[in-house]
């Protein structure tokens, strides 16, 4: 699909795809501070396959500390048990929350409510009683490479109604479009509260991917979506991490970036990655589009602080 427009005089006349019109459509609503929103572990990555991942309390709190250092947003947390497997045990985040909070204390902190390890309501919701700014709350089942992530709608619907009991914002994780119509229809259900941050995630095998025409669309679904506040990031899984927060950059939008997502450098992946490297090539595309990181106490007080315990 492609629309024609014509110039005045010369008649002469300049072809744009739907892909770019899509980008231009969203570009409207460009602002200049960009949220950063920093994983840095994960569920997947091991210290066998990158010695660049932090698994334990100390080694995460360092890695988030550092990243505040250079300049993020949120940082969306995973917690590892003593042999890396994922844990979803409050102690070990209530840990990593104490220890953050000590030296990054107006940090958005976002936990994870992943079903692809736990799998009972009371094990993925255990964090939320933390308190937390926010909670990842993926918004459908989903198929991995080699593993899938079952979210059923009563679990779903359970996590939102404890979020907002607790005070902590729904970071409302979608990678696939099905998945924004179901954050559209608790919004429109009055079962979570605004406003509403949205993590994009783009080249998973069984979901939306890294392509211009995907990337517009999803920005549009959401942004024709209420006169609530959307603040929106994009992440891309492996080798689109580069081409996605780029995309979201030039486009005015946030970005995730961590080896939550992606492992590697480079594209041919002769490079392992660490987390500051990602970081500090986010923080150079920043300032090749003249924008700059959003600081947390900027989004946090747009009503993303927990807001039964916002004393910062």
């Amino acid at each position: 699909m492609y629309f024609v427009y014509s110039v005045t005089g010369d008649f002469q006349s300049k072809v744009l795809s739907a892909e770019a019109d899509l980008l231009l459509q969203t570009y409207n609503s460009f602002v200049p501070d960009c949220i950063v929103n920093f994983c840095p572990t994960g569920m997947v990555p091991t210290s066998r396959e990158t010695p660049h991942v932090p698994v334990q309390v100390h080694q995460i709190v360092e890695e988030v500390h550092a990243a505040y250092e250079v300049g993020i947003t949120i940082a969306h947390l995973h917690a590892r048990n003593a042999d890396e497997s994922p844990t979803s045990n409050p102690e070990v985040y209530r840990a990593i929350m104490e220890g953050i909070r000590k030296h990054c204390p107006d940090l958005l902190l976002c936990l994870t409510t992943s079903g692809r390890n736990a799998k009972t309501f009371e094990e993925r919701s255990a964090v939320i009683e933390l308190q937390p700014d926010l909670c990842s709350l993926t918004l459908s089942s989903l198929n991995f490479l080699q593993q899938a992530s079952v979210n059923a709608p009563d679990m779903i619907q359970a996590l939102a109604e404890k979020m907002v009991k607790y005070g902590v914002h729904p970071e409302l994780e979608c990678f696939d479009m099905g998945m924004i119509n179901y954050g559209k229809y608790l919004i429109d259900k009055k079962l979570i509260q605004g406003p509403f941050y949205w993590n994009l995630l783009f080249g998973n095998i069984a979901g939306m991917q890294a392509e211009l025409t995907q990337m517009g669309n999803a920005i549009r679904e959401i942004n024709s979506h209420s006169a609530v506040p959307h603040f929106i990031a994009l992440g891309g899984i492996g080798a689109n991490q580069l081409r996605v927060n780029a995309i979201a950059i030039a486009a005015g939008y946030g970005v995730r970036v961590g080896l939550e997502d992606n492992t590697w450098f480079d594209r041919d992946r002769s490079i392992s990655a660490s987390n500051l490297a990602l970081l500090q090539r986010i923080h150079q595309l920043l300032g090749l589009h003249e924008r700059k990181v959003m600081p947390s106490r900027v989004l946090g007080e747009k009503g993303f602080y927990n807001h039964v315990l916002h004393t910062r």
